[in-house]
């Protein structure tokens, strides 16, 4: 590649080199330890909540720069009332669909608040944020709310038994984990060509052809690599479905739908979105709607991880979907985003916190680092703005 294709490719991927110089750096510093399988599982499992609310919350920042700063403590007030309703030997299923229904309902609420009565977001949610808190402490009633409920448990990812099982029954390796992860790659890989071909057929390029292909490979290598390492443990974690279920459902929402678009129109130029004849009011409601869904789902699996509830769940939640999305490439001003940012900023964001944990570093400064990178990203971000301008 020429010097500009090359510095044009290290732009574009810019989280994608740090995600790996990241990786590589605490295998050094752990003597390999963070590359043993079974704290990639847990990196997965435990990091599970943050895939499913960084995805909503990209549908809010791409309006124009929105944060939601409730959903944590909206991720406590559904599992809360889930884990009680279990409690009382209400069924896993209906016990689900009231969590979503509540989630659904509070974002419904302040959706209303923002996009027709135009109360700012961060306004409107920061109050959420209070009020969900307090009323948690109110259902749950200060105390740890047990889930006895094993079907619940295993089905999101609670406790030792909550993988796929090994249809093929390997010996030593989990071979559905590996059959999995390899027809995983090869449908990328068809479906990143044909991506090409129709943009090409359009006219309108793809990049850089080298590029492109050595970005290809290194995505199918880590893909075959992650399922290699699960297939190692127990296999592929039932979490792991859900939030691979999450994030292509809204990869292709955001890419392939109207609705999608929309939300990339409001957040480039909402006032000839507008003039357009698109409903923007509505769009603002549907971001905030959606949040408080998925924020009800991370509920659900926040709960089943933990086999609780209790008071304290979902702190710093937002803090981390927010993080997640502004480093994985949303712009602060919204408009600009993409699901598969969301993927690398909440994996960064993971292998951050899981490296400095097994180093012995204390949640202090994990803290810290975790805030510089993310100022280091909005900063990328601002800059490409000013050359562009």
């Amino acid at each position: 590649m020429s010097n500009n294709a090359a510095l044009n490719f290290v732009k574009k991927n810019t989280m994608i080199i740090a995600l790996v110089a990241v990786i590589i750096l605490f295998s050094v510093t752990t003597s390999g330890k963070i590359l043993l399988p079974q704290n990639i599982n847990n990196l997965i499992s435990q990091n599970g909540y943050v895939f499913v609310l960084a995805t909503g919350m990209l549908l809010c920042i791409l309006t124009g720069g929105n944060i939601d700063l409730s959903v944590g403590s909206v991720v406590c007030f559904t599992g809360g009332i889930g884990a009680i309703l279990m409690s009382r030997g209400v069924p896993m299923i209906a016990a689900v669909l009231v969590m979503l229904a509540v989630g659904l309902a509070v974002g419904m609420f302040q959706g209303f608040w923002i996009a027709w009565i135009s109360v700012p977001p961060f306004i409107a949610t920061l109050a959420g944020m209070y009020a969900f808190r307090g009323l948690s402490n109110v259902v749950l009633g200060g105390y740890s709310v047990g889930i006895n409920n094993t079907a619940f448990l295993r089905v999101f990812g609670g406790g030792a038994e909550c993988y796929i099982p090994d249809f093929l029954h390997g010996s030593s390796l989990n071979l559905t984990c590996m059959a999995v992860g390899i027809i995983t790659a090869a449908l990328f890989v068809i479906l990143s060509l044909r991506g090409h071909a129709v943009r090409n057929k359009k006219g309108i390029g793809s990049g850089n052809a080298l590029g492109n292909m050595a970005k290809l490979v290194v995505i199918c290598a880590l893909i075959v690599w992650i399922t290699y390492k699960l297939a190692q443990y127990k296999g592929i974690p039932s979490v792991l479905v859900w939030i691979a279920l999450i994030l292509l459902l809204y990869g292709y929402i955001t890419g392939n739908t109207a609705i999608g678009r929309y939300f990339y129109a409001v957040g480039g130029n909402e006032k000839a979105t507008r003039l357009s004849g698109v409903n923007t009011k509505l769009v603002y409601f549907i971001a905030y709607a959606n949040m408080g869904l998925l924020a009800g789902f991370a509920g659900i699996l926040a709960v089943a991880r933990g086999g609780h509830a209790e008071p304290t769940y979902g702190q710093g939640y937002e803090m981390d979907a927010i993080a997640a999305c502004f480093i994985g490439g949303a712009s602060a001003y919204g408009g600009v985003g993409k699901i598969t940012g969301v993927i690398i900023g909440a994996a960064l964001m993971g292998v951050i916190n899981q490296g400095m944990s097994i180093m012995g570093i204390s949640a202090n400064y994990q803290s810290a680092v975790k805030g510089i990178v993310l100022l280091v990203a909005v900063l990328v971000d601002v800059l490409s703005k000013k050359e562009k301008a």
